[in-house]
């Protein structure tokens, strides 16, 4: 209803409140329908979204925190004191070669272990981090208003972002979509609402993205689509 009242106004010579006693939900959604369809976004900025992540790599939340048109709060490790055992990210490329997990899991074990000395030594928290791995788990709250959200999904749900970041996007997607339908339609990855944006760097999957997109359903956490093309984007 703010994107709605938000958009009236400026073309309205009355007031706010007359504007808001005049409103209904069906002239509400009449006129959204309209600014999406002229890509008129910027009253988009009137709607946020709040998301409580958990469970991702810090490797994910740094490229996370590069949207500046957010609000952060995430959980210091500097404050918080891990776990010997702390939780981690272990990235499928890694999971799916047996020796190589192994050596993986191990190192990984071994710096719990240092991390868990320097702390027993009397190093403060503060400094003991720096031996924790961009694998290490985190946990953010993150503010987006529906604009940036557009902005962030044509980056981030691309099959060219990194696959941990995509991943959390497409989920991301999947619940403003069920909030606020009008608001977030044809979003997504570049390519689903126009010209592929990544060029000769492209995935080569843009038929396939399309009806990934075209095809899914409300009851679908994420659209159905095959492994993902590799590489990082340089949206990363």
């Amino acid at each position: 209803m703010a994107v709605a009242l938000a958009s009236r106004l400026c073309y309205s010579p009355i007031g706010i409140a007359e504007l808001e006693e005049s409103w209904t939900e069906e002239k509400a959604g009449k006129l959204i329908d309209k600014i999406m369809a002229l890509g008129h976004f910027s009253v988009l900025e009137h709607a946020v979204f709040t998301f409580g992540i958990e469970g991702i790599s810090r490797a994910t939340s740094h490229q996370l925190v590069r949207h500046r048109l957010a609000s952060y709060s995430q959980q210091s490790q500097r404050y918080v004191k891990a776990d010997q055992a702390f939780e981690h990210v272990l990235p499928p490329s890694i999971e799916e070669k047996p020796a190589l997990r192994k050596r993986f899991e191990k190192h990984l074990q071994e710096v719990g272990r240092l991390y868990s000395d320097l702390a027993g030594a009397g190093i403060p928290p503060e400094d003991a981090r720096f031996v924790l791995p961009n694998a290490a788990a985190t946990k953010i709250i993150v503010t987006m208003n529906a604009r940036e959200l557009r902005h962030f999904f044509r980056l981030r749900c691309c099959q060219r972002a990194q696959w941990e970041i995509r991943g959390m996007a497409e989920r991301m997607l999947g619940l403003v979509r069920k909030a606020a339908p009008r608001l977030f339609v044809k979003a997504g990855p570049g390519c689903v609402g126009g010209r592929c944006p990544e060029g000769k760097m492209a995935c080569g999957r843009v038929k396939e993205v399309r009806k990934a997109y075209r095809r899914w359903s409300a009851e679908l956490e994420r659209p159905l689509l095959g492994g993902a093309a590799g590489g990082g984007s340089g949206a990363e």
